[in-house]
């Protein structure tokens, strides 16, 4: 791995150098030497004044280029964001309700071995309606006494100590 990151380190190097070079030999192919020896006053101004106005366009086309690389970028990243999104979200089919009994069940695991039914309904407890009933009945009083009876410190002090005694 140490191999790989010097190599890589490497090549990025000569990529830069690369770039610089090819960088120099564009400015020398599109910058001509200026002969500002022989020149006037007068003529050097207007040179500079097309400089200038020459270095402002340049300029403005370098803002409008980042400003699209700007846009651009977020908009990938939107998008990159979209797709991340999308990825997640799949739809779930719905799901049919099948009813397998028990002899179904094991002759599905244990194959043809499986020979006694086994009626897992008979090892149910059966509860009486009556004591169900009964436990709902519960002391049904009038609230508004039993809110007066609560409000206020006292109230407070009973409930903190029913708490204390259970």
């Amino acid at each position: 791995q140490s191999l790989m990151v010097a190599k890589a380190t490497e090549n990025l190097e000569l990529e830069m150098m690369e770039k610089e070079k090819e960088k120099v030999k564009y400015l020398e192919e599109k910058t001509p030497p200026l002969q500002t020896s022989s020149m006037s006053i007068t003529e050097l101004r207007t040179l500079c004044e097309e400089l200038h106005a020459k270095t402002e366009i340049v300029d403005e086309e370098r803002y409008d280029i980042e400003a699209k690389v700007l846009h651009n970028t977020r908009e990938i990243k939107d998008l990159k964001f979209k797709v991340l999104d999308l990825r997640g979200r799949f739809k779930r089919p719905n799901l049919r309700r099948v009813r397998f009994s028990a002899d179904a069940i094991l002759r599905s695991l244990l194959g043809s071995k499986h020979k006694v039914s086994l009626d897992l309904r008979a090892n149910l407890k059966s509860v009486k309606k009556e004591d169900t009933e009964k436990e709902k009945t519960v002391e049904v009083s009038d609230w508004r006494k039993n809110v007066e009876a609560m409000s206020g410190m006292e109230g407070r002090k009973k409930m903190f100590d029913a708490a204390n005694n259970q």
